[in-house]
């Protein structure tokens, strides 16, 4: 973790709030970024794998917006936004100015197949390279060691995981050292919205910060699904303002 970017430290996370232009695509090991939320907080609670995985992520960028709450009520400071499809739109355009290499990990052979159909379009001069790993709660070490075999082969700039969260995170802690690429970039669900296989929420609903709003509408099951997950984390924020419970 590069002590010389902008980190905010909100109960018990080290959260990046720079510029994404100021992250090297390519240092001397491999370096993972992952997105934080109320929903990922609340996941945390109940799982100590994945919030290891977050505490220990080099880039842990503020995805959620409204996990910025606990940083302004807590400190009086705000976190940049860096969003899930930020992210992606942000390393996809220096990959493509510098004619470099991306490999996509997750979702279906359809989402993947229509993703390189897009990115042949819009980033012409990005190499690209893709696997659909097996749908499975937990990998093999034989599934594993395909994974790993196929990304290094490529040896991309940037390796791009959507495999849902908290698996994604979990696989990229686990594994990164074994990675020959510079970033790993966990994005989730932005492999469908991107691939089409989803309907992509409007851009200016980012910058409103109502993203989640019209979630609900686009993804009832969703919001249903971590509802708990949320609750829990604006539970606790008000334990952590009163001063009731303390971070680790």
């Amino acid at each position: 973790m590069d002590k010389s970017f902008k980190y905010i430290d909100v109960i018990g996370f080290r959260v990046f709030s720079d510029d994404l232009a100021v992250i090297p695509v390519r240092q001397e090991k491999c370096r993972v970024i992952s997105t934080i939320s109320p929903n990922s907080y609340g996941i945390t609670t109940k799982d100590s794998e994945f919030e290891k995985a977050l505490k220990n992520a080099d880039y842990l960028v503020l995805d959620g917006v409204y996990f910025a709450l606990a940083s302004i009520l807590l400190h009086g400071k705000n976190i940049k936004m860096n969003q899930g499809p930020q992210v992606f739109n942000h390393f996809m355009h220096r990959l493509q100015q510098n004619s470099m290499r991306a490999f996509f990990l997750g979702s279906t052979d359809l989402t993947l197949t229509k993703i390189v159909n897009r990115a042949s379009t819009e980033f012409p001069n990005i190499n690209i390279d893709t696997y659909s790993p097996p749908f499975k709660k937990e990998f093999s070490e034989v599934d594993n060691a395909g994974m790993i075999n196929r990304i290094n082969a490529f040896n991309p700039d940037i390796l791009f995981v959507g495999m849902t969260c908290p698996k994604q995170e979990k696989w990229a802690y686990q594994n990164r050292d074994k990675i020959n690429a510079g970033l790993i970039i966990c994005i989730g669900n932005v492999f469908d919205w991107f691939a089409g296989t989803q309907k992509a929420i409007h851009p200016v609903w980012f910058k409103l910060r109502l993203a989640w709003f019209i979630r609900i509408f686009l993804r009832p099951e969703i919001f249903r699904r971590n509802i708990g997950n949320q609750m829990k984390f604006f539970w606790h924020l008000i334990l952590f303002f009163l001063k009731i419970k303390k971070h680790d």
